[in-house]
């Protein structure tokens, strides 16, 4: 029996639980995105259930274009607006640089990837510049984009702090951002 035959026969097992049909809007109204390691539980750590929040998970849970297209879906389309994204200790992007990657990629395969693996060594850092460019996205409606790392050896999670944010009524959508608390003009 194969991983995934085990994976679709578990299937059986979890409908016990299954919490039925649910409304496709998160009901909590926020967006995850996390990196795809094994080891973060992420509705457990999060406190999350079956139908509270969309979760983006990519390796590293850096942010790219289709990061930032399944946000875009997630608010215009499903009423999200907050996004929290959620990066980890001892990270496998922490274990080679892009040209690392794209070498041993190119050197197993014979075909070089047209894609940057986005490695970065400051785990701290790379959420900042996560959380920068969700902000900075034109097309997206979020009024909280926070970040956090979560210690795989503690199961910690850890919030970073992000002096470049904005205070929330400067946030997009915030009361300066809908013409409340200006003076109003001619």
């Amino acid at each position: 029996m194969t991983e995934i035959d085990r994976m679709l026969a578990a299937n059986r097992q979890w409908l016990a639980n299954f919490p039925g049909d649910l409304p496709v809007a998160p009901a909590r109204g926020a967006a995850v995105v996390a990196c795809m390691d094994s080891r973060m539980p992420l509705f457990g750590m999060l406190g999350l259930a079956v139908g509270d929040a969309h979760v983006i998970r990519n390796a590293g849970g850096v942010v790219t274009d289709d990061t930032l297209r399944s946000l875009a879906i997630s608010q215009h389309l499903l009423g999200t607006r907050e996004v929290v994204l959620v990066h980890h200790t001892d990270c496998g992007l922490n274990k080679a640089t892009d040209a690392e990657f794209a070498d041993l990629v190119e050197r197993t395969t014979g075909h070089r990837p047209p894609f940057a693996a986005r490695a970065f060594s400051d785990v701290d850092a790379d959420v900042r510049e996560s959380m920068e460019l969700v902000r900075a996205a034109p097309y997206l409606l979020s009024t909280e984009v926070r970040g956090a790392v979560y210690d795989v050896a503690t199961g910690l999670l850890r919030e970073v702090k992000d002096p470049a944010a904005p205070h929330h009524s400067q946030a997009r959508g915030g009361p300066l951002q809908q013409g409340q608390g200006q003076e109003s003009g001619s």
